[in-house]
Parts: structure tokens; sequence; C-alpha cells
């Protein structure tokens, strides 16, 4: 198996970029641009190495601290795809050009992606981010970028390579902020569905309320009232006063179960909610959803 990082670096973001991958002293490889976002340099050193990789034959592992590229290329892509590249929200996914050639070199390849700290001394990572850092700079000073050596099944092995540490040196805890130096362009999924569950298009249109709940759907209102599927949907109405959904945080307990906080917000009330989010198949839909009046 192939074990390597994959960094990028944006001075500015956006502004001179670079990306890197690294896994040994003689196959790495780095590269950028004069203007662009730390999420389109991650991206890039994953592609590139992929491309270089192609034909060696192993397994891969790629090192990332960027949950934006790792939940892009094992979560979020199917779905983009079946939209023609759009986002729940009907927004056009950034990245789209990258992404689609991720898409085409993961084919048929057996790629693992792995989260690690990222500036928390873990060697390979921090391999990569130098070099990213350098070719970023290079760019922003207009001076030559070392490229580095690539990639090359013969290149000579370091003797130790097996004792390359292959898990963080840091568990992430369920509620620890990404690591990104920015945050996520490309908001959950579930933020968009849940912005629709408070909208008049679909709460005035049973079966699209019904496509969205978990058929074990339970809700507790801000009175402390319990109420199922059934209920739910049998008073289900267009909402008196607008609400807009102001996120608090995501929280992913599971790759198919998230915890959405968030405030609704009308001119009328401000509540603090708890959802939680399911994954069926390629689908989100609601378990549960708690509401907790709040000062305004």
């Amino acid at each position: 198996m192939i074990v390597a990082a994959a960094d990028g670096s944006s001075l500015s973001n956006p502004g001179p970029a670079g990306w890197a991958w690294f896994v040994d002293g003689d196959r790495w490889a780095a590269g950028g641009w004069k203007h662009a976002t730390n999420n389109k340099a991650e991206l890039m050193a994953v592609l590139d190495l992929l491309r270089q990789t192609k034909d060696a034959g192993d397994d891969l592992l790629v090192l990332c601290d960027s949950q934006y590229v790792i939940n892009a290329l094992t979560k979020w892509m199917p779905g983009w795809k079946r939209k023609g590249w759009k986002k729940a929200d009907g927004k056009p996914v950034l990245n789209v050009d990258l992404l689609a050639e991720l898409d085409r070199e993961l084919a048929g390849r057996r790629v693992t992606f792995e989260w690690v700290k990222g500036h928390a001394g873990h060697d390979l990572n921090e391999a990569a981010d130098t070099r990213a850092r350098a070719a970023a700079t290079a760019y922003q000073q207009g001076t030559a970028v070392d490229a580095g050596p690539g990639f090359s099944p013969d290149a000579p092995r370091p003797r130790d390579e097996v004792a390359i540490p292959r898990t963080p040196t840091h568990e992430p805890d369920l509620f620890e902020a990404s690591p990104d130096p920015e945050p996520p362009t490309d908001e959950h999924p579930v933020i968009a569905l849940q912005r629709a569950w408070v909208s008049d298009a679909v709460r005035g249109d049973r079966a699209e309320a019904d496509a969205l709940l978990h058929p074990r759907f339970m809700e507790h209102d801000a009175r402390g009232r319990a109420s199922g599927k059934g209920r739910t949907l049998a008073s289900l109405a267009p909402l008196e006063d607008p609400v807009t959904v102001e996120v608090e945080g995501v929280d992913e307990l599971a790759p198919w179960v998230v915890l959405l906080r968030w405030r609704a917000r009308s001119r009328s009330a401000v509540t603090l909610r708890s959802s939680i989010w399911v994954r069926q198949g390629d689908t989100w839909r609601l378990r549960f959803e708690q509401q907790t009046p709040a000062v305004r």
C-alpha cells in the first residue's frame, strides 16, 4: 500500500496558492497558482497524487487534514453528480472541474481517505504542508517552484517505511470543529433540507413533507408536547411567519447520522432547535427535532 499525505495552502485565501503530496523524500510533488483558494489547492494535491500513482498497482491511503476534501470525495459527490453537479439548494458546486477529474481518476482505484489533524506533528502531513506553503510562497514572490521528483514505483523506499503512522496521533472528538483553515464552501446537505422543512413549499405539500421525514420521526415542540410523523403530517401547514434557519453547528455523530443545531428566527419568536438527520441510502431524512424557547 502507498501511504501519502496531500495538502494545500493559500496565503490569503484566495491568493497565491500551493499544493503538495508526500510519500517520502524520493517521492513527492508540488505546484500551485498565482491566485486560488485553499480548497482548490487541497483538491489538486489529491488529483495529482492519483494521476502519478495510477500505474503503480498498489492500494492508496491518502492522509488529509481537510474534511472538505474527504467529505466531497466520499460523501457528497454522488449526490452532486445526480443533480448535474448542483448542491441541495440548487447552486452550482464549486471546483467542479477538479471534482469531475477526481471522480474519473478514482473510478476503479482502491483508495482510502483518512483524516489527520493539521499542524499537529504528523510527519507526512507536515512534509506535505511545508512543500505546499513553499509553492504558494514561490508564486507570491515570483520565484521558481520546486516541483519535486514526482512518483516512481522504483524509487528507493526508506527502511522504516512500514513504521509510518497510518492513524492520527490525535483522535478527533465528535464535536471538534473542522481543522480547515477556511470554512467549507459547500455546506452539509442537511442544512438545505432543514430550510426546506420550514418552507411553505414543503409545509404546503404533504407528499413533499412525507418524503423529507423519517418513518419514525418524532418532534418535541417548545411546550414539551411530543408528536410523531402521523400527527405532524395531519396538522402540517405553512407557518404564519417566515422562519430563518441560523445554523449553530453541524455535528457528524456517525457517517449516517448528523446533529444540526440551529435557531429558528421569525418576527414573533426565536427558538433553539436540535435536529437529527439520518441517511437512508443517498437520502437524508429528519428523524428527530426538539425546540427550546430562546431570548430574541
